[in-house]
């Protein structure tokens, strides 16, 4: 296959006026500040396009700031998502393509491999817990990319075909059929077939970690050692994906989850359990494990906790972490005290205040309004819990 020999090698984008490393303003700095390697003569990004959809309204993703990592490396990172509707980043060459890369994932190398004229597109959604876009280059292209530091980065191939390398590991994945999970520690390499399209999910070490320790209970002192390549055509993999495609909805649609922060905190748990449960990985045996019943002490902490904090974003992790157990083993807990999960008892709790409003309602203010602020943003399903709950429906408390 003929190859084209241009290479775009991380450029000293211009930084805009606005741009502000410590916080939200609109632009990239320049790369060459955590990846000098990366950063070797400037270039336009002629050809490349980035379209903004809905911002009249309300923010997209607050634009691209900076914190530092647990090893110091200042990573990009973004305030929460506030919009249902995701930007939309278009090229149609190397540069443009690098540079919208470099923007929401990391600095690059890109090669072309023909002279087929790219046709990317990148469609993504970000949150200080994981960046999940989807993603295509039209072309037979090829990313190098430095250790990503302080983040995992994992590709579900939705169609066509990739060949990923790392650590001296090779895997090819190929349409609903594979995907592929990188350590943050070792550069990788990454090829695309013209017709791939993937999700390209990068998740900030202190979120995968941290879920990881609430499930199975103790710290995670070291890093979490994923298997480069993994099958996703098995029963577990399309659970995985399953579960990226909902979180990709629900996101995206008008009158979804992006507003509700409650719900988005279950959703994007929920895809980083499936992570860690569906992709092999060195802790994953201790998640298999059964391990023992949380005492009745340890699930009182719980049970405090979701009722004093019912109205934030807490998930079953969270619980877990606040009386010092596994996931599993609060689960357990839960099921022998309530007969009932600890979501369960979170869903249970906010039905509570759902009532408790509702019967106290002001004038003009809709059920709808009051479910949507207690979490419950798919309205038939919070009836049918509502009415087992109560005995009657939303409708008929007020």
């Amino acid at each position: 296959m003929p190859k084209n020999r241009e290479a775009i090698r991380g450029a000293n984008d211009p930084v805009p006026a606005n741009a502000n490393p410590g916080g939200s303003g609109l632009g990239v700095r320049d790369a060459q500040v955590d990846y000098p390697q990366y950063a070797t003569s400037s270039h336009s990004t002629t050809g490349s396009r980035r379209t903004e959809v809905g911002m009249q309204s309300t923010v997209v993703a607050s634009a691209i700031g900076y914190r530092n990592g647990d090893d110091g490396v200042r990573c990009m990172t973004t305030e929460e998502t506030t919009t249902a509707v995701p930007p939309l980043r278009e090229a149609r060459d190397l540069a443009g393509a690098r540079h919208h890369i470099t923007s929401v994932y990391i600095p690059h190398e890109l090669t072309s491999h023909d002279s087929r004229r790219l046709s990317f597109k990148l469609s993504y959604l970000e949150s200080r817990r994981l960046t999940l876009g989807h993603l295509r280059y039209g072309a037979d292209v090829e990313l190098h990319c430095p250790p990503m530091m302080s983040c995992y980065h994992v590709n579900l191939t939705l169609t066509g075909r990739t060949q990923v390398s790392q650590g001296g590991v090779s895997v090819a994945t190929e349409g609903a059929a594979g995907g592929v999970a990188c350590n943050f520690k070792d550069p990788y390499v990454v090829r695309w077939s013209p017709d791939a399209v993937q999700y390209a999910i990068k998740v900030p070490r202190a979120s995968l970690e941290g879920q990881l320790a609430s499930l199975i209970g103790r710290p995670v002192e070291t890093p979490i050692r994923f298997n480069l390549g993994f099958d996703l055509g098995s029963q577990r993999g399309q659970s995985l994906l399953a579960a990226v495609r909902h979180l990709q909805v629900e996101l995206t649609r008008p009158d979804g989850t992006a507003g509700i922060p409650l719900v988005r905190a279950q959703l994007e748990s929920y895809v980083l359990s499936q992570m860690l449960l569906v992709i092999p990985h060195d802790y994953q045996h201790l998640l298999l494990a059964r391990g023992k019943t949380a005492s009745r002490r340890h699930v009182r902490i719980a049970m405090e906790f979701v009722q004093e904090h019912s109205a934030d974003p807490i998930t079953a992790a969270d619980l877990a972490r606040e009386a010092c157990v596994s996931v599993r083993a609060l689960q357990m807990g839960f099921r022998e005290e309530f007969g009932t999960s600890p979501t369960g008892y979170i869903r249970g709790v906010r039905l509570d205040r759902v009532r408790e409003e509702l019967l106290a309602r002001p004038q003009g203010v809709s059920i709808t309004e009051i479910a949507h602020r207690w979490g419950f943003h798919h309205l038939g399903r919070f009836a049918e819990h509502y009415k087992r709950r109560f005995g009657e429906l939303p409708s008929e408390t007020v």
